[in-house]
């Protein structure tokens, strides 16, 4: 008995129409699939050895810790600068300092900045709590990252 596929159906829109892809079907198929993502096959990351899972955690961190420390070096540099000229054009006469207004402000920056501390406390909470479970998950890799991070540093 052979069946007949309806007629397509015209659309209202002029957008393209989208293949669906099942993915049951296409893990049937495709045994790399399952190997990659069923459910026995764990983080990627273990199936590497703990050397190669550090290496994979230092090499990355190295070039972070390296770029950090330029960047941070930096921007030490630029905000000692600006420091030290507003403070000799203070001395000079060039720049005087409403000190009373400074602290009106700065005060007024505290209150604000614990206010929305005590709204963004659960979110930096679950944050941390993600991360931690990360870092527990993944031991060998996040030490080979603080390592390499460090020697970056360092450099």
């Amino acid at each position: 008995m052979a069946t007949r596929n309806p007629p397509p159906q015209e659309y209202e829109s002029d957008d393209d129409s989208y293949e669906v892809l099942d993915l049951t079907e296409y893990a049937r198929r495709h045994q790399w699939w399952n190997r990659v993502f069923g459910h026995s096959s764990g983080p990627m990351v273990e199936k590497y050895s703990v050397a190669t899972q550090i290496v994979m955690g230092g090499v990355p961190a190295w070039c972070a810790g390296f770029l950090f420390h330029k960047v941070g070096k930096l921007a030490a540099t630029a905000v000692g600068g600006g420091f030290l000229l507003r403070q000799i054009a203070s001395h000079s006469g060039y720049v005087q300092t409403d000190w009373k207004r400074v602290e009106k402000d700065v005060n007024k920056a505290k209150r604000q900045i614990k206010k929305r501390a005590n709204k963004a406390a659960p979110e930096i909470n679950n944050l941390i709590e993600e991360a931690t479970e990360f870092i527990k998950q993944n031991i060998v890799i996040s030490s080979g990252f603080v390592g390499g991070f460090l020697l970056g540093l360092a450099s």
